[in-house]
């Protein structure tokens, strides 16, 4: 017999909240189906015992106390609804593995939560969280973890306790600072500080080895930890909408990185070491104050897309064709006079933006570029049309002057 008590008292729940026509059972199917199964409302079955329940975006605002009852649940996703609070027979869910409270009205969370000892995925994200109970400590197998969006500002230094956590989301907090038990969480491998307002990092993220994406997006830093570059597994790293002027050499030593997003800085150059990224595939440094940019960025030679539009760039280096896997560059509003002969050999490259510079010529080095499906020169001063310009568009290259 499917746990039809407990399951009786969701359904009227359900009912009076419209999210289940009246006399309708809540949906089951094998637990194996479950996790693609996209209805708001269904449950998972394994031998004729709940494993695995899911109301979302239906509307409750209270859970029936006979949630304990179901005592084999593994999974449980209330996504969307209107929680204010949980009840203490939650902590009686000693299978649960999953939960999902994201999206809910949660200001306080019970202390019995901390019971649940085998959770190694919990969502608390977009709730009123202020604070989080000591209990909450106690969550030891905690893989991943989502806190953004919650009014937290701070994050206690007992989260280096968590230290089977590989993904942990910290963004929307209000924090201004992180505790230097982070670099406690050894497997760490996806961090998100992004929306706070930091002006520092601990030095102790260097320890986070294993760390492949970081998001610090849309705070107030202006600089780096000295052990920042030895984050050696990064492979994406975002510091946009922050206040870097200048960024460390040591940003080199991140071999790994595939995508390095700066936009939104102050950034008047970019570190030499940058040429050893040799994995880079997309640079985005748009609206900043570049003056000019390192020899060594011909080191580049996995970069895919380059976007430096809105920049104050007077010049490119002939390094510049050293990056033969370029497919995308954008180098609109920028104070160009001239553009390097070497473009012509990227011979990989579909789109060049050059609008809004201050370019008279071009050199014919351009003609070559066989790939290239859009060449944007709009708004600039150009005073003849060359004939290897009226060839591109006749291979079918947009030409927009």
């Amino acid at each position: 017999m499917v746990d039809e008590e407990a399951l009786r008292e969701w359904e009227s729940r359900l009912w009076a909240e419209g999210c289940l026509a009246p006399g309708e059972p809540i949906p089951r199917v094998p637990c194996d189906l479950f996790p693609a199964d996209t209805r708001n409302v269904v449950c998972g079955i394994d031998n004729g015992e709940v494993v695995a329940l899911a109301a979302r975006y239906c509307g409750l605002s209270a859970l029936p106390e006979s949630l304990g009852a179901l005592r084999g649940l593994r999974r449980l996703e209330l996504t969307g609804s209107a929680l204010a609070g949980l009840p203490d027979s939650i902590g009686d869910l000693a299978q649960l593995q999953t939960l999902h409270l994201d999206e809910n009205r949660l200001t306080v969370l019970p202390d019995a939560l901390g019971r649940l000892t085998r959770l190694t995925e919990l969502n608390l994200r977009a709730n009123r969280i202020a604070v989080l109970p000591e209990s909450f400590w106690q969550l030891v197998n905690l893989e991943v973890l989502f806190l953004g969006e919650n009014p937290l500002g701070r994050l206690d230094d007992q989260i280096g306790t968590l230290g089977r956590l590989t993904q942990l989301y910290v963004h929307d907090n209000d924090l201004t600072a992180v505790p230097g038990a982070i670099g406690d969480l050894a497997r760490l491998e996806i961090l998100d500080l992004g929306h706070n307002a930091l002006d520092a990092l601990p030095d102790t993220i260097g320890k986070l080895r294993r760390l492949s994406v970081l998001y610090l997006s849309n705070n107030r830093l202006s600089g780096l930890p000295l052990s920042f570059g030895d984050l050696s597994a990064l492979t994406y790293l975002n510091l946009t909408d922050n206040d870097f002027t200048v960024l460390p050499e040591s940003l080199g030593d991140l071999t790994r990185l595939v995508e390095l997003r700066l936009y939104n800085n102050r950034l008047s150059k970019l570190p030499e070491s940058l040429g050893n990224l040799r994995d880079l595939r997309e640079l985005h440094a748009m609206h900043n104050a570049l003056e000019s940019l390192p020899a060594s960025f011909g080191g580049l030679r996995s970069l895919r897309t380059m976007a430096l539009s809105n920049n104050a760039l007077t010049v490119l280096p002939d390094e510049i064709g050293d990056l033969g896997a370029l497919a995308e560059l954008d180098l609109r509003n920028n104070r160009l006079a001239s553009v390097s002969e070497t473009l012509g050999a990227l011979g990989n490259l579909v789109t060049l933006d050059l609008r809004g510079n201050r370019l008279r010529a071009l050199p014919a080095s351009l003609g070559q570029l066989h790939r290239l499906e859009k060449l944007d020169l709009r708004w600039n001063k150009l005073t003849a049309v060359p004939e290897w310009m009226r060839d591109l568009e006749e291979r079918g290259c947009v030409v927009l002057r």
